[in-house]
């Protein structure tokens, strides 16, 4: 029977997971930075695959030490912090989890959504502080609301398809327009935020989209319109965004990511008009062991000389 295929996973999977990889590849778990360093010095030489994820990445120093390295993997369908240009130059293939998770981070966009409309955060606090509806502003419908999103790849068609469900009219804005695509598109992300009473952030992160949402988006967006994030914290300028959130120049926002993580955002804690969640808008198990059987798809693919089911 022929050795073990050496592969680094660096980010944390369950036991299970572990167990299922593992059958088949000869697994190096290295989900801290000091075990991950210390696989890196100890393996590299050895390492012809790695698995990690998009915010976690793989630098160009960590490829530079593994001679053998070919095949980099990213859980999710983000890569932005793997190192493309080392991996190319060395002809290393990169692959991702392309469509593994869709489904759940739209589900949980629109979750946001209706939670930062309908004012969940404050609702349930006051509920819990025995105050009664008669003495609450009510909160708007979502339904019928324009719905802007940033970013019309797998994802944020999928958050359109269920504005449909709502009646929402959606717009949308990327570096071009998609054919064959029936929705609004607007040339400019400060255009589509003034049209926009909702605008949905489902653009890829990197250096090319850091602080796209800042003052001047915000302020378009206005004090009747909302933000909710699911695609990188870096898209949005948080104290920017803290600052319109205090000062009711945006009515509310979603956020599921955040330029701090893993420590939460300070700036946005104790407001009312904003509610939390700790970057899990892809996370279920149904999306996880989706991304995993597409790892083992991709890694498959790669070594049996096919190539990877979702290339970079």
């Amino acid at each position: 029977m022929p050795d073990k295929i050496p592969l680094l996973v660096l980010h944390s999977i369950s036991a299970e997971h572990q167990a299922q990889i593992a059958a088949v590849y000869d697994l190096t778990y290295a989900p801290t930075e000091a075990e991950r360093a210390a696989a890196v010095a100890q393996h590299g030489a050895t390492f012809r695959a790695v698995l990690t994820i998009g915010v976690i990445g793989i630098t160009a120093e960590e490829i530079a030490a593994m001679p053998k390295l070919e095949l980099i993997c990213a859980m999710g369908v983000g890569y932005e912090r793997i190192a493309l240009d080392a991996a190319r130059a060395r002809g290393i293939v990169v692959a991702n989890g392309a469509g593994t998770n869709d489904d759940c981070v739209a589900d949980h966009a629109f979750g946001l959504l209706i939670a930062a409309v309908r004012n969940f955060h404050s609702l349930d606090r006051l509920c819990r502080e025995g105050v009664w509806r008669e003495s609450i502003t009510s909160p708007p419908n979502v339904s019928g609301k324009r719905l802007g999103i940033l970013g019309l790849g797998m994802i944020g068609t999928k958050i359109a398809k269920r504005a449909a469900a709502f009646d929402m009219p959606v717009g949308y804005h990327n570096r071009k327009p998609r054919e064959g695509v029936p929705h609004r598109y607007f040339d400019s992300l400060k255009a589509l935020a003034a049209w926009s009473d909702i605008l949905v952030l489902a653009t890829p992160g990197g250096p090319d989209t850091r602080h796209l949402v800042g003052a001047e988006v915000l302020d378009a967006l206005g004090p009747r319109g909302w933000l909710v994030n699911i695609s990188r914290g870096s898209v949005v300028d948080t104290e920017a965004l803290a600052a319109a959130l205090r000062e009711g120049r945006v009515a509310g926002a979603g956020i599921d990511v955040y330029e701090s993580e893993p420590k939460r955002p300070e700036a946005l804690v104790g407001l009312d008009n904003v509610i939390l969640t700790p970057h899990v808008a892809g996370w279920s198990p149904e999306a996880t062991q989706a991304s995993i059987d597409r790892f083992m798809a991709n890694a498959e693919g790669h070594f049996a000389g096919r190539g990877p089911l979702s290339p970079v």
